[in-house]
């Protein structure tokens, strides 16, 4: 399958290698046109306004959005996280797509220098995950799953087509939680 990597900005380059390693093929995505390449979307970590910003400036903001609400899979991940969320607790003003129903803080397990691994259960298995100036979500709704918690919070969540964790899976040898994307989401997707 071709899975896509919004290419504006963040860690792109390691989540490509982490779908090569499950045996997909990586597409960045620039442009619409790419987009509509591929059969699911990962927004990786980085900058939040940086890559809203960019998202908008080249209209993939919009077109995600209505593939989005027609069941087009989306994972995000840290700032990735943010820009799928409802919106965000610390920074109100700044917006957010509104694809999953989570409310989030930013930065709210400490600055870079705070940086840290967990050992965590992920269906079922010990998974190392990684946490870099990560969101911490402080609300969400009745139908979002919680499929890793940490200090009782959901740091990996679902709600119908869109995947979000507060931590760095791409950045780790496991590629768990992406095969989980492909395999659970991308795989199964029901395009309404």
């Amino acid at each position: 399958m071709k899975i896509g990597v919004l290419a504006v900005q963040g860690d792109i380059r390691e989540h490509a290698n982490m779908i090569e390693k499950i045996g997909h093929t990586p597409v960045r995505v620039k442009s619409i046109e790419t987009l509509n390449e591929v059969e699911g979307l990962i927004i990786p970590g980085g900058e939040s306004t940086t890559i809203s910003k960019l998202m908008k400036k080249t209209g993939l903001w919009d077109e995600l959005k209505k593939k989005a609400q027609e069941g087009f899979p989306i994972f995000g991940t840290c700032a990735g996280m943010i820009v799928v969320s409802k919106g965000i607790s610390n920074y109100p003003q700044q917006e957010t797509m509104g694809l999953i129903d989570i409310y989030v803080e930013r930065n709210a397990y400490g600055r870079q220098v705070f940086s840290f691994e967990e050992i965590l259960k992920f269906n079922g298995k010990d998974i190392k995950v990684t946490f870099i100036r990560a969101p911490k979500i402080v609300k969400y709704g009745e139908e979002v799953e919680r499929l890793i918690e940490f200090k009782d919070a959901p740091v990996l969540v679902r709600q119908n087509n869109i995947l979000a964790a507060s931590f760095h899976p791409e950045i780790e040898d496991d590629p768990s939680v992406h095969a989980y994307f492909v395999e659970e989401m991308v795989a199964k997707k029901q395009v309404k």
